[in-house]
């Protein structure tokens, strides 16, 4: 059973406060997603800051505008520092997302680690090659994207 991994780096000119305070915020993961994968909240009354244990609903259009829900916790978080995420119910058979950052020189590091599995056994190795590899790849550079949009970019 094939499983795969995804990894991103960026560098963020903000503080480590600033950056922890958004991606702590449950609210400002739909700000970091395409508009077409339909991505919606659907858990009530969201903290400002999220807490182990957490457990956050969703509703996602991520293939063919095929409406799904996705359920994921908050399995580890260490305050600025890091947090994973791992699906409950959704469209993978396993998700566990890593996210850590760290004071650099410039500002501040994101790492993103996310380790998942797609459903269907040879099936989702095969659609992983046609569809899904590139998907996540878009996603994340749509993320990248908005990151720097909300916190400004390092010059190369």
């Amino acid at each position: 059973m094939a499983f795969y991994q995804l990894k991103r780096t960026q560098v963020l000119p903000a503080s480590l406060d600033e950056v922890w305070a958004f991606i702590a915020a449950p609210r400002n993961l739909q700000r970091i997603t395409p508009d077409y994968m339909g991505f919606d909240i659907t858990s009530s009354d969201l903290p400002e800051q999220m807490y182990t244990g957490m457990i956050i609903s969703y509703k996602v259009s991520p293939l063919l505008g095929i409406e799904m829900d996705w359920v994921t916790e908050i399995t580890h978080l260490k305050e600025k520092a890091y947090f994973v995420d791992e699906q409950r119910i959704g469209p993978y058979s396993m998700w566990h997302h890593e996210h850590h950052i760290k004071p650099v020189n410039q500002g501040v590091e994101m790492h993103d680690i996310v380790t998942y599995q797609p459903p269907f056994g040879f099936l989702g190795a095969i659609a992983h090659r046609l569809i899904i590899r590139d998907k996540l790849n878009e996603i994340f550079a749509y993320r990248w994207k908005a990151l720097e949009d909300e916190f400004g970019n390092i010059p190369a």
